[in-house]
């Protein structure tokens, strides 16, 4: 007797255990390549820093806003032309919320993020080690607790896997596009009319 679902299981290329060495390479590659940028760009400087929290100084907005147009618009084309595929996280609006707010409060007593953190100890700011510690414990307790936190804090404001697009009810292109048009414009703003 043929296993009607046979054809299907053949179809289905196995799953990799481990990456291969060169998705690995490349993600070094990527990663040291972010990290230049962020330092070239001044966005692992304590100062710079400091300075966007207290909204003296827009450098990191301006990194942040232009990596997202970047992103937006290449993901987009990408996924229009079937070059890849969109793997969409669910919104959960209390994990999200809470997640923010340890974020920012800890962006705010570091005035480092997670990326900056890493590459402000790659130029020997020793006071990143702090922000590295606070990651790693962070971390082990969100590993010990993440059992307890899928059937409460995970469960809290579950919306789905939504997009802005289908909220605003637009088509995703002409979305993207009006999107993108308007963070430029705020980045002329930035840097043009803000004072600094």
């Amino acid at each position: 007797m043929i296993d009607p679902g046979s054809a299907v299981k053949e179809s289905i290329p196995p799953v990799s255990a481990s990456p291969s060495g060169a998705k690995l390479a490349g993600a070094a590659v990527f990663g040291l390549a972010f990290g230049f940028l962020l330092q070239k760009g001044g966005a692992a400087k304590y100062h710079v820093l400091q300075g966007q929290l207290l909204l003296q100084d827009f450098t990191v907005l301006k990194i942040m806003l232009t990596a997202i147009v970047v992103g937006m618009l290449g993901v987009h084309l990408l996924h229009h032309f079937a070059r890849v595929n969109l793997h969409l996280k669910p919104t959960r609006l209390g994990a999200q919320i809470i997640g923010g707010l340890l974020f920012g409060c800890g962006f705010a007593l570091l005035a480092y993020c997670p990326g900056t953190v890493a590459v402000a100890l790659g130029e020997g700011s020793w006071d990143a080690l702090f922000g590295i510690g606070g990651l790693v414990v962070g971390s082990y307790l969100y590993a010990e607790l993440s059992a307890w936190l899928k059937v409460t804090v995970e469960k809290w404001g579950e919306k789905g896997k939504i997009t802005l697009p289908e909220l605003f009810h637009m088509n995703r292109g002409l979305f993207v596009v009006l999107f993108a048009i308007l963070l430029v414009g705020v980045l002329f703003v930035l840097e043009h009319y803000w004072p600094r």
